[in-house]
């Protein structure tokens, strides 16, 4: 009836020419069908007024859940603490109850006459604890949960004995993942992966340095995820590779001798637009001197070259404030011999000023900054700028960015952004703010492979630059006065880095006592553990190895220490057998036959989970009181990690993985797409992330990644959405409405770009993107020799999206597996290639409904995301969970892990589905803290 009521909605909405285009009543029923009109509409607003809204759904979903009553026993059993006899298989039940029910239900097509899915139930074995059919009855239980089988055509199951079913395979399945885990093997012994071990290093040597560029990004494993220990093992040469970059991190954080002096670069906007004002001078000079005895032609040509003088709209320009003269700042002309010359000492900002920079907003508009080839190798440059907004009365908020440039070579430079952000400028001309950024310049690469190699005359000078950029998506101008570039910075010396290896002792002077300390301490944080007499005597025994080879005894240090970090000690996560950590059990805190982790073990995990790198000093004394096993303590600790920087990190991986956003990065619509840029790829691609953090800080329902009545947007991806008012680059909570047809992650643009084959949309790969990524539950993969959409078939090329699909399905070796895809990808058929909202496609009205495997009917993104707070929460939540602890423990879960699962499921939907609370589940749980 609903579908009915709807589809006479659509059809009395239909534009007026089309409505006349068709005689639908007769002349003498006019009055009549109006009427019948009316009652219509009126039962469909009825029919809306009684449903239940999407937040009425997301908030009363606990009561429709199985884990609603998920026991005290479940729990038990779950977490393995139920140790007073051997589990055991209830063939009993089986015989009494379930085998009549599938005998009654299921046999007619999965039996000895009809073998569908290649499945025959009356010969499976119904011992799920001891037999070798669990994985069949694991589907089985998934697929009766979900309302797939029986079919809706086949069949008489009963709700009262659909629950029988899934509570009797549930709690096998249960008791059965229980005894594997006992006996069965969890390691997820595994190296660090890339951006593991760069954020390592960073972290040890306290150094913000790219330190992995030369390692290959890892593989996605079958799960998605990058940290899985089937696929993280080393091979000699990779060791070799890790040594040499090691050894090369060590001597970049170390330094000698005195500190070297620091060069200034001030620019003060007057004195940069002198030169462009010159050349104009020059300019009407000639020009006065040629038409001298012509004043009526040098009248007109001076207006001529003033309109030359004035820049274009889109370029950056200087601006007299003293007057009304401008020059553009855009110059034609850039090496060496244009650059400004460094100074041994900085000059104060003068508080006055009477010439700016303009930037517009915009990539063609740039302030260059020439530096000549006068920058050290190594070192911090620092860069100061004075800014304002020109317009105070407009609400956008303008973001500067700052770029480095430098020759690459004979026919082009480089351009690479090197702040860690884009800055906001909120002040106003009358009080402009200073904004400052440091720049690792070791880190630029590969400037120091092309600059200081060029004869006078022969190639471009290879001179260096810094660059300002105005990155709004607005037309919100910003101005800037002076600019003062400082390089190599150093706040104290020896700096940071230097001190963290080296630092004040009373044995500095002993060279043997000195060494072994050094090492010690840096041992004992690399590998986050204590280290033994053994272990230190070995690298001491090659510190008196290599200190007579090397000029200073600092030198010898670094090599012992090149081999503290490309030791299997520190680049893998869980100790490697014969490691002393791999033996430390906490022999008061059994997990059935499962060792708990020791301390200094749980704090790595943790702090690869949150950090994505090593433990901190707190972390790691809490491991040495063995504090960090206190319930209270583990729980502050991750609120502390939590609300620490590097936890973006957490986010930032895990979200990119979990979803695979790495398919944004493979369209290229920049090419195709006018209206496209990088900022809005920038933005899409971050959208996912900001929510996932907004929703984990607020400990907010993850139910919200379904549906949420906000947005996480900045400046330009709410201009792409349509919301108004939002400015500024960086992203913030914006409330929106259910009619404005966003909220959540299944309506970002992002994740709906990189699941589209532009110019179109892409059904298919957006079904298959939910099913694998949010609801953990893949389709199988295609059988061999499926036919193509024949697109040259002209019949076929006159259909829309969706009649080709189900054309497509029609086939019989398509049919089985597009039945249960199909219909989650036409819901999304409302946005299209990039996103946005769309109501027609070449004319045609968008028919986003379809059909489920159990002929209910969901109706675009609304019927969808209906359907799946009404039906699929738990699935839905406990996939959630799935994700989270796989990337957690760093291995793919297997069915040992189901009733741990289960159980943090179970917690996570009574206390409110929060993803903070889902984060501490997994972490208290067993399956985090046992081998």
């Amino acid at each position: 009836m609903r579908l009915i009521l709807r589809t006479a909605v659509r059809f009395l909405l239909l534009p007026c020419a089309t409505v006349f285009a068709v005689p639908i009543f007769a002349e003498d029923s006019k009055d009549s069908n109006v009427q019948s009109a009316v009652e219509v509409v009126t039962k469909i607003a009825a029919v809306d007024a009684q449903q239940p809204t999407l937040a009425d759904l997301k908030s009363t979903g606990l009561e429709r859940s199985r884990f609603k009553d998920f026991s005290a026993g479940n729990r038990r059993q779950a977490t393995g603490s139920a140790q007073s006899q051997p589990l055991q298989a209830n063939l009993s039940g089986f015989e009494s109850t379930i085998k009549p029910l599938l005998e009654q239900n299921c046999i007619d097509c999965h039996g000895p006459d009809t073998t569908e899915g290649n499945i025959r139930i009356d010969t499976l074995d119904p011992d799920l604890v001891n037999g070798a059919d669990t994985d069949w009855w694991s589907e089985i239980f998934a697929v009766i949960t979900k309302g797939e089988m029986p079919p809706p055509d086949d069949g008489d199951l009963s709700e009262a004995d659909r629950l029988q079913l899934t509570e009797w395979l549930s709690t096998e399945l249960q008791t059965a993942s229980i005894v594997r885990r006992r006996s069965g093997d969890h390691s997820g012994f595994r190296r660090m992966t890339r951006y593991e071990y760069n954020y390592a290093l960073q972290d040890l040597l306290g150094l913000p340095w790219e330190f992995a560029d030369d390692l290959p990004p890892e593989a996605h494993s079958d799960e998605g995820f990058q940290n899985s220990s089937d696929l993280l093992h080393l091979s000699v040469s990779q060791f070799e590779t890790y040594h040499r970059i090691a050894r090369n991190a060590l001597r970049r954080a170390t330094v000698t001798g005195d500190r070297p002096p620091t060069r200034y670069w001030d620019v003060a906007m007057k004195d940069a637009a002198q030169r462009e004002w010159t050349k104009q001078d020059n300019q009407i000079n000639k020009l006065k001197k040629e038409l001298k005895d012509d004043p009526e032609k040098l009248a007109a040509e001076l207006e001529k070259l003033q309109d030359g003088f004035r820049p274009p709209r889109s370029a950056a320009y200087f601006s007299d404030l003293t007057g009304d003269r401008t020059a553009k700042a855009d110059w034609d002309y850039h090496g060496a011999r244009f650059a400004f010359e460094p100074t041994d000492q900085p000059s104060a900002i003068p508080d006055d000023f009477d010439c700016v920079a303009v930037l517009p907003n915009g990539r063609s508009s740039r302030l260059i900054v020439e530096l000549g080839n006068h920058l050290p190798d190594e070192g911090t440059m620092r860069v100061t700028v004075r800014a304002s907004r020109v317009n105070t009365d407009s609400d956008y908020i303008p973001d500067l960015q700052l770029l480095f440039g430098w020759q690459a070579s004979n026919e082009g430079r480089a351009l690479l952004p090197v702040g860690k952000k884009d800055t906001p400028v909120t002040a106003g001309p009358d009080e402009p703010q200073i904004i400052q950024w440091d720049v690792p310049l070791g880190e630029i690469y590969p400037r120091n492979s092309v600059r200081k190699t060029s004869p006078m005359g022969s190639t471009p000078s290879p001179s260096e630059y810094v660059r300002f950029r105005n990155t709004s998506a607005s037309a919100s101008k910003i101005q800037i006065d002076h600019v003062q570039v400082a390089a190599p910075v150093y706040d104290q010396w020896p700096p940071e880095s230097h001190r963290k290896i080296f630092f004040e002792s009373d044995d500095a002077a002993d060279e043997q006592n000195y060494a072994r300390e050094t090492i010690t301490r840096f041992m004992t944080r690399a590998w986050r553990r204590p280290v033994t007499d053994d272990e230190v005597d070995r690298k001491m025994d090659l510190f008196d190895t290599m200190r007579p080879q090397c000029n200073r005894f600092e030198e010898a240090v670094i090599e012992v220490l090149a081999t503290v970090l490309s030791s299997p000690q520190f680049l893998y996560i869980a100790s490697p057998s014969g490691d002393p950590a791999a033996a430390e059990v906490d022999d008061k805190r059994q997990d059935d036959d499962r060792s708990r982790l020791g301390a200094h073990a749980l704090a790595s995990r943790l702090s690869m989970f949150l950090w994505c790198s090593i433990p901190d000093p707190e972390l790691l004394a809490l491991a040495d009181s063995g504090q960090l096993a206190n319930p209270t303590v583990l729980q502050w600790q991750v609120g502390r990690m939590l609300d620490d920087p590097r936890s973006a990190r957490f986010g930032e991986h895990f979200v990119h993985q979990w979803l695979d956003l790495q398919l944004l990065d493979f369209q290229n619509f920049e090419q195709h797409v006018r209206g496209f840029d990088p900022l809005l790829k920038e933005a899409m691609l971050h959208e996912p992330v900001a929510l996932f953090r907004h929703v984990l800080q607020q400990d907010a329902s993850v139910l919200d990644f379904l549906h949420c009545d906000y947005a996480i947007v900045n400046q330009r991806l709410a201009q792409h959405y349509g919301l108004r008012n939002v400015h500024g680059n960086h992203f913030r909570r914006v409330p929106i409405n259910d009619g404005f047809r966003r909220g959540g992650l299944l309506t970002q643009a992002g994740l709906l770009a990189m699941n589209s084959d532009y110019p179109d949309s892409h059904p298919l790969k957006r079904a298959i993107w939910l099913l694998e990524s949010v609801l953990a539950d893949p389709p199988p993969p295609p059988p061999p020799a499926v036919p193509q959409i024949d697109l040259a078939d002209p019949e076929i090329a006159k259909m829309t999206l969706k009649e080709r699909i189900e054309d497509h399905r029609n086939h019989a070796a398509c049919m089985s597996c597009h039945v249960k895809i199909d219909p989650w990808g036409v819901a999304f058929e409302n946005y299209d290639a990039l996103g946005k909202w769309r109501d027609e496609i070449q004319g045609k009205p968008i028919d986003a409904s379809s059909e489920l495997f159990n002929h209910e009917t969901i109706d675009g993104m609304d019927g969808l995301k209906r359907f799946l707070l009404e039906n699929r929460q738990d699935q839905f939540v406990r996939a959630t969970v799935s994700k989270l602890a796989t990337y957690a423990l760093g291995r793919p879960l297997a069915f040992s892990d189901r009733a741990e699962i289960d159980a943090i499921t179970a917690q996570v939907r009574r206390d409110g589905d929060g993803l903070k609370t889902m984060v501490n589940a997994i972490i208290n749980s067993n399956l985090f803290q046992s081998m």
